[in-house]
């Protein structure tokens, strides 16, 4: 019991708020639709988990995302969306692990479980630019040749997750920007697979839990850069 009320110290109403509303959405949405997929559902909670710890800046965050990443990649090669499948497994849980290190690493004012918001310059704007270019020319190629559906969808999908990561990785709070991003294109794939499976709406209801999230993330971060900028000013 205590280690349950250690993990939710420190939430917000309104981050209580968006954890109750995210979860009820899905698990109606999975028991009201007929959906069997128990898989989808887990990785969703996962996934709405992850999203919740890392708004609040709290590495924990990254922890679920990995087990989310495994999750959704699974659920994704069932699907046949190989690029979703090959990006959160082959991208998105290594840097899940290399930002949890970062953010470890950068705590604010040794809170173990705030990083320290980062403000990014130039040249990793320039980086992130250069290596997104890179990484979705190559997955498309790799994607049209493996026969993924919804190939331009899953392309964008790649583009945005990397930038997503590579932000996250970085401690900007321009990460939650680019997961919205993906968010809507992910909606929009799992909406397409829901014309054939009825399975997928529970992952269009996750993605759409996300997006909320996911503007709460970027709203959150902003309010802590600048408290955090306040805590320094003040030493």
């Amino acid at each position: 019991m205590r280690a349950i009320k250690d993990f939710f110290k420190g939430f917000t109403i309104v981050e209580y708020l968006l954890l109750i509303v995210s979860t009820l959405s899905v698990l109606l949405s999975f028991f009201l639709c007929g959906n069997t997929d128990y898989l989808s559902l887990t990785a969703s909670l996962i996934g709405i988990f992850s999203l919740i710890l890392v708004s609040k800046g709290d590495v924990l965050g990254h922890l679920f995302t990995v087990i989310f990443s495994v999750l959704y990649g699974t659920v994704s090669y069932f699907a046949g969306y190989y690029g979703e499948m090959i990006t959160y497994l082959g991208m998105t849980a290594p840097m899940a692990i290399i930002s949890a290190i970062a953010w470890l690493r950068h705590p604010h004012k040794g809170k173990r479980r705030e990083v320290e918001v980062n403000s990014l310059k130039i040249k990793d704007y320039a980086l992130c630019t250069l290596l997104a270019a890179c990484v979705t020319t190559s997955f498309y190629f790799i994607l049209r040749a493996l026969g993924t559906a919804s190939l331009i969808w899953s392309t964008v999908s790649v583009a945005t997750s990397f930038i997503a990561v590579f932000m996250s990785m970085r401690r900007s709070p321009l990460y939650a920007p680019a997961y919205a991003v993906n968010d809507i294109v992910l909606i929009v794939l799992w909406s397409i697979q829901a014309g054939i499976d009825r399975n997928a709406i529970c992952m269009t209801v996750c993605f759409s839990a996300f997006l909320l999230n996911d503007i709460y993330g970027f709203i959150n971060w902003r309010r802590m850069r600048r408290r955090q900028l306040r805590d320094r000013s003040g030493e």
